[in-house]
């Protein structure tokens, strides 16, 4: 089919903008299944415009891949791997190696295209001698739920710690208890990222022992910070849950995530000092996150939310000199008003029980968790996944960045 090049060039854009706009939003405080949805309707769209032109397409984005196009090359990877077009592919696998900030990209296709297209692939994968796709093999491996099999035992023996990292991963999301003593071996690795993902897989092993590794992850800013705090507050013992939580409070530059614990942990005492916090614009909307993972209170939809909102500026400015180059983690949450909320809460604070742990108004039990996955925000639902998982200590973990329609499947 004959299809104008500017017409292509449009739909290679949009699919790859949309595809890293989807990779922010499954970690976004602001997106549920829904949204998401709709969103993944807006890429396959796209790329339905690249299909239908046959190799036209796949040559259209080729020619768009640079050093940082990460959509690119998600779309890339995605219509080379339906078309089964080695060229393509070989192409791709080059400017990958040669281009290590894209490499995201493939991943995100790999998670995005159905078993069936890539699971041809996976044997080649694990046997390469390039470390950086057997890291791929594993992670398709595990982000689809499907075991590898002897291959993953025989890359948790890598010197690599990127494989090492990503088979510890992939290990924790199936769920392969009896890869258990190999993980335990690499508990205290010297690389900050191995040493995560393999605490984090021992400890969705029902490993207590993993807990104390993963604090610091938890207690310090970065890309692990979030997801080590669900696991520690999913697994961890109430009571050394709530003596850690007080000892965070004690640190002003710990308050932010002692918030998120708080909610985390779900126990309706902490409600009215969330309010409170409500009132100080630097911690006012991470605390009515709180208060909404554990009560289930939309601010927006019960008019909870401040009419006149403050002049605070979390974010980087256009000031060259400005060292803040920080983007606001807070910027898609809504401000809470505190006076509406507690009101709200003397209204319906006697229906939370206190010592009881809850989620989006539910109790923290397999059908509360279960709820929370199919109805709540991204952000909740990576606490419900978490959750989740000391319900059903065998099963694979509920895979939440997976395309939506695969994602429903697995709630049923």
């Amino acid at each position: 089919m004959n299809t104008l090049p500017v017409v292509l060039d449009l739909h290679a854009e949009e699919a790859s903008f949309l595809a890293v706009l989807r990779d922010y939003a499954l970690r976004a405080p602001h997106y549920d299944l829904d949204d998401l949805g709709k969103l993944e309707d807006r890429i396959d769209a796209h790329l339905d415009g690249l299909r239908i032109a046959g190799p036209a397409g796949l040559e259209t984005v080729l020619a768009q891949l640079g050093p940082h196009t990460v959509g690119e090359l998600f779309a890339g990877v995605v219509l080379a791997f339906e078309t089964h077009h080695t060229d393509g592919l070989s192409q791709l696998s080059e400017h990958v190696r040669n281009a290590v900030e894209t490499e995201r990209g493939y991943l995100m296709a790999l998670g995005w295209l159905d078993w069936e297209w890539v699971a041809p692939w996976i044997d080649r994968m694990l046997a390469s001698p390039k470390p950086l796709f057997r890291r791929l093999g594993l992670a398709a491996c595990g982000m689809h739920r499907r075991d590898p099999g002897a291959a993953l035992l025989a890359e948790l023996s890598q010197a690599d710690p990127g494989v090492l990292a990503r088979a510890a991963r992939t290990a924790g999301e199936l769920r392969r208890h009896d890869l258990m003593p190999t993980l335990r071996s690499h508990r205290l690795h010297q690389d900050a990222a191995t040493r995560f993902w393999v605490n984090w897989a021992t400890a969705q092993l029902g490993d207590e022992y993993a807990l104390e590794p993963l604090r610091p992850f938890a207690e310090q800013p970065g890309a692990f910070q979030y997801r080590a705090l669900c696991v520690l507050l999913a697994w961890q013992h109430r009571e050394h849950s709530v003596a850690w939580i007080h000892q965070l409070l004690q640190n002003p530059a710990q308050r932010r995530i002692g918030i998120q614990a708080i909610g985390l942990l779900g126990d309706p005492v902490g409600v009215p000092w969330l309010i409170q916090q409500m009132s100080d614009p630097p911690y006012a909307r991470v605390a009515g996150e709180a208060f909404s993972l554990m009560t289930g209170a939309d601010l927006a939809l019960l008019n909870l939310e401040l009419q006149q909102l403050p002049d605070f500026d979390a974010g980087p400015n256009d000031n060259a000199e400005d060292p803040n180059v920080v983007m606001d983690p807070d910027e898609n949450l809504p401000w809470p008003d505190p006076q509406s909320i507690s009101r709200w809460w003397q209204a319906h604070g006697g229906e939370f029980q206190a010592g009881v742990g809850y989620i989006v108004g539910l109790p923290q039990s397999e059908s509360g968790f279960k709820q929370a996955l199919a109805h709540g925000l991204q952000r909740q639902r990576i606490a419900a996944a978490c959750g989740i998982a000391r319900f059903r200590p065998t099963d694979v973990l509920l895979p939440i960045s997976a395309p939506v329609r695969r994602q429903k499947k697995w709630l049923g």
